[in-house]
């Protein structure tokens, strides 16, 4: 079995976004990005897993990507990709992002092909049922287990109010979320190894985009701590009333 892993890199939550350029773009400066967790935790981490297990043979790890995402698909290959490879192309459109994806693992041909559920940055959560799409196979989202029998898997995934258990042949296309598996750390051996280890870097044909960001905005700033004495209780109840507009 081979399994591909869709690897984005996204900005650390404690990083404090500057907006510029009219509020059309987000600046970098000072920025410190990441492997998007559910990518990494989850999605990555299972794929690790498999090949452990003995079920997988090959686990590789796509980006959509300048140069500048090198470090990130590298610490995928330090926690235990075998392969990785970087489709040169800037891209904040699912569609795109998934025609390039798609394009490239067409030509593979992949049995499991693994997704964060979305990525934290703009969480759309669509990129990976577009995969699915573009590439004709089966598609599960929201997966909290799997389990890999012949050329079947099946699935755990949360839907509204519980779990339901889903079996599908192979090929197919999952986005994981928490439960699918337990995080790592790579160890030194590993992020050592990854330094050197070859980057395939392929430029994808071009597609264009069916969305555009207009502009981003920046949420409002926290408004400053009240304090009432639990005796006045008359004040507490008007400021609920007239301020916060709960009652």
């Amino acid at each position: 079995m081979r399994i591909l892993v869709c690897i984005s890199q996204v900005p650390d939550t404690s990083t404090k976004i500057v907006l510029k350029n009219n509020n059309t773009s987000v600046s970098s400066d000072g920025v410190t990005y990441v492997i998007n967790p559910y990518d990494e935790w989850y999605a990555l981490i299972k794929a690790i897993e498999l090949k452990e297990s003995g079920i997988a043979t090959d686990v590789h790890l796509v980006t959509v990507g300048k140069a500048d995402v090198e470090p990130v698909i590298r610490k995928a290959l330090a926690l235990g990709g075998d392969e990785a490879i970087r489709l040169d192309a800037d891209s904040n459109d699912p569609y795109e992002t998934a025609h390039y994806i798609a394009e490239y693992a067409a030509g593979i041909g992949y049995d499991l092909i693994l997704c964060g559920k979305e990525s934290i940055d703009y969480n759309n959560g669509t990129t990976s049922a577009m995969l699915a799409e573009l590439l004709g196979i089966n598609y599960i989202s929201f997966a909290t287990g799997i389990q890999v029998e012949a050329d079947t898997v099946v699935v755990t995934r949360e839907i509204e109010g519980g779990e339901e258990t889903d079996v599908c042949n192979l090929p197919v296309v999952i986005s994981c979320q928490k439960g699918v598996a337990e995080a790592r750390i790579p160890n030194m051996r590993g992020i050592m190894a990854a330094r050197t280890r070859p980057l395939k870097v392929i430029t994808p044909s071009k597609v264009t985009a069916v969305t555009e960001i207009i502009a981003y905005e920046l949420p409002p700033a926290k408004a400053g701590i009240k304090l009432v004495s639990p005796d006045n209780l008359d004040e507490l109840v008007e400021l609920l009333h007239t301020e916060a507009k709960v009652i």
